[in-house]
């Protein structure tokens, strides 16, 4: 048995990588930790994520925010005032969401990058 001691990074494929990383680092708060040809590390607390480019992506897929329960994602959680600047954000910025979602101990939402990856954001009470 091999026993994983924790996630190390996590990789996202995108269409424009320059696009990518202005969404992560200036709608995330992601801090850009290293750049290596077509791809980007960034981090956010303990969160490590690798972008790597990839021209063939079309993005504008908005089909999993419809019903993003049960479907693969990301998930961070932040701060309860995170979350209400993400609510009040995200429509004006005109990001794909579902939510606020109840879970009674927290409440999520969901929403997609510009190339339409599943995200979610986590605020426990």
């Amino acid at each position: 048995m091999i026993r994983i001691k924790r996630l190390d990074h996590y990789g996202l494929n995108v269409s424009n990588l320059s696009r990518a990383e202005a969404f992560y680092s200036e709608t995330l708060g992601m801090d850009i930790e290293s750049k290596m040809g077509h791809m980007t590390l960034l981090k956010g607390g303990n969160a490590v994520l690798a972008l790597f480019e990839n021209p063939k992506i079309v993005p504008g897929d908005t089909e999993d925010i419809k019903d993003p329960l049960g479907k693969a994602h990301h998930a961070f959680e932040v701060s309860r005032e995170d979350f209400q600047r993400a609510l009040e954000r995200f429509p004006q910025e005109n990001i794909p969401l579902k939510g606020p979602i109840d879970w009674g101990d927290h409440d999520c939402l969901y929403f997609l990058d510009p190339d339409g990856n599943l995200l979610e954001l986590i605020s426990n009470r």
